[in-house]
């Protein structure tokens, strides 16, 4: 088989793990129609590697042990071993298929893992921002200002779906509005050149803030993204302008993608920022710069934009993927591996 075709149902139950920098999550699928079973977190400085993570928090909450596991990290997979970008853990899935009986484990992207949550969700999982409506069975796209600025695509193609992880997150941002163009020479630069992560992420939001406060001839020092967003609920006046100028270009990157891959289902924000600006975002700024895409106004109109509201949308599109593996088309090329047989 292909490693581009669907791939063939699991084989349960199956465990699923959203492995971060600080904290890795676990949640257990019993069997195709099961709800996603949550086990627990724990913080990844606690454990000496995943697999005795998975024995003190997966095990004592089965009576049987998983068989497949699936997995996603923050970063790259480019071999049997799997270095975590912002943790002391290396995830080895063969050592991990030797320490705990697994049949198989599958490693990916984490927002590739996010990109397979977003045709499930209902309800209250999204909160919509401004106009449009989802047109079924259309692209869809994930943003994520967190540390970084992360971003997938689910494609809709061949009646399946098709997550494709990116790095769009890197794309260029420049000045737009006059506000701009008097605050964007007091940014600073990183390797040279301006990309939106750089100011759309929590470690950005400090570097617009000093420029906000630089222009303004403010000695405001806002050092972290938390100290930002807590001023901003203070209404400090460099804290509330950073997060409008914020706002706006995250609307416009949005934007972009959405016009990239015509992203007619909706597009979905999440990440550790989100959750955290919400009246910026829904003030009418985030949607407006959204919508400014000259000459498609129309257009951008119809495509709708969410705050995603679950609480661990990483671990939902990975129970997900575990539930209906026939439902997506998934790369496990380098990225599935079997017991006593290597990688796939």
């Amino acid at each position: 088989m292909s490693s581009l075709t669907k791939t063939l149902p699991f084989n349960y139950p199956v465990l699923v793990a959203d492995i971060g920098g600080t904290n890795a999550r676990f949640a257990l699928v019993d069997h195709a129609t099961a709800p996603t079973r949550m086990c627990g977190k724990t913080a990844t400085a606690g454990h000496a590697d995943i697999s005795s993570a998975i024995r003190e928090v997966v095990f004592p909450e089965t009576d049987q042990k998983p068989k497949t596991a699936v997995i996603a990290v923050a970063g790259p997979v480019t071999g049997d071993t799997i270095p975590l970008t912002n943790a002391a853990w290396v995830i080895e899935p063969l050592k991990m298929i030797a320490d705990l009986g697994l049949e198989q484990v599958i490693v990916l992207n984490d927002f590739e893992a996010q990109a397979l949550a977003l045709p499930g969700y209902r309800g209250g999982d999204i909160e919509q921002i401004g106009s449009g409506a989802i047109r079924e069975a259309s692209t869809k796209f994930v943003l994520g200002p967190g540390t970084g600025l992360g971003a997938a695509a689910m494609i809709h193609a061949a009646d399946t779906w098709i997550p494709v992880p990116g790095e769009g997150g890197h794309v260029e941002l420049g000045p737009v509005t006059e506000e701009d163009f008097k605050i964007w020479p007091h940014i600073e630069r990183v390797g040279n050149r301006l990309g939106a992560e750089q100011i759309l992420s929590g470690t950005g939001l400090p570097r617009l803030a000093r420029a906000v406060a630089d222009l303004s001839g403010s000695e405001r020092m806002l050092e972290t993204a938390a100290s930002v967003t807590q001023a901003a609920e203070d209404n400090d006046p460099v804290a509330v302008k950073t997060l409008e100028i914020f706002a706006r270009c995250l609307g416009r990157v949005a934007g972009d993608c959405a016009l990239t891959v015509l992203a007619r289902g909706g597009v979905y924000l999440t990440g550790g920022v989100t959750p955290r600006i919400t009246r910026f975002l829904t003030d009418g700024g985030f949607r407006a710069a959204f919508e400014a895409k000259s000459p498609h106004e129309t257009l951008m109109a119809k495509i709708p934009t969410f705050i995603v509201r679950h609480p661990d949308p990483a671990l939902e599109g990975l129970a997900s993927f575990a539930r209906t593996p026939e439902a997506f088309v998934v790369d496990v090329q380098g990225r599935r591996w079997m017991a006593a047989a290597g990688a796939n």
